[in-house]
């Protein structure tokens, strides 16, 4: 794959103004509250660090990573948690930041290990959603922007772990 392959979908100015009304609107909605803010491993990382720098409410970070096994860009619909989280979550409230839901599986199922363990509040902040995609019913509290049903990389995003360092979000062209 070369540059001649992307297709700038939303620009490093865009991703920041988005990310900066989403850290407005979880404050107002956790005024001020402590928020456990649980990122998805790998793709989340960028996301969530501009994100948390946004919030004023207090924050305690911690990860998760999931696996969906399967072939090419088709999952088998089977998830597995790889790492958990390392802080009790019970009574507290929960963000759980993920760069992109499409199929919509693995964030369910991580919505639900996550709510078995009686937080006080969980919450779902996306940076992407792919609605057109969605095989299981899940709607994110927080999304950041709405994308058609292309292969995006950039700003987390990968292919084959490459182009997760791009500042805006571009279709891949294959």
């Amino acid at each position: 794959m070369n540059d001649k392959n992307l297709k700038l979908m939303h620009s490093p100015e865009e991703i920041a103004r988005r990310v900066q009304q989403l850290g407005l609107q979880i404050d107002r909605d956790y005024k001020g509250e402590e928020i456990v803010v649980i990122g998805v491993l790998k793709g989340a990382a960028i996301f969530l660090s501009d994100l948390v720098r946004q919030l004023r409410s207090p924050v305690r970070l911690d990860f998760v990573q999931l696996a969906s096994y399967g072939s090419g860009h088709m999952s088998s619909g089977i998830v597995e948690l790889l790492k958990d989280v390392s802080v009790a979550i019970e009574g507290k409230n929960v963000l759980i930041v993920e760069d992109i839901v499409d199929s919509g599986r693995s964030l369910a199922f991580l919505y639900q290990k996550l709510r078995d363990r009686n937080p006080r509040k969980l919450k779902v902040c996306v940076l992407l959603d792919k609605k057109e995609r969605r095989v299981v019913p899940f709607e994110a509290d927080y999304v950041g922007l709405d994308v058609p049903d292309v292969f995006l990389v950039g700003y987390g995003l990968d292919y084959a772990e490459r182009y997760r360092n791009l500042p805006g979000i571009y279709e891949m062209i294959v």
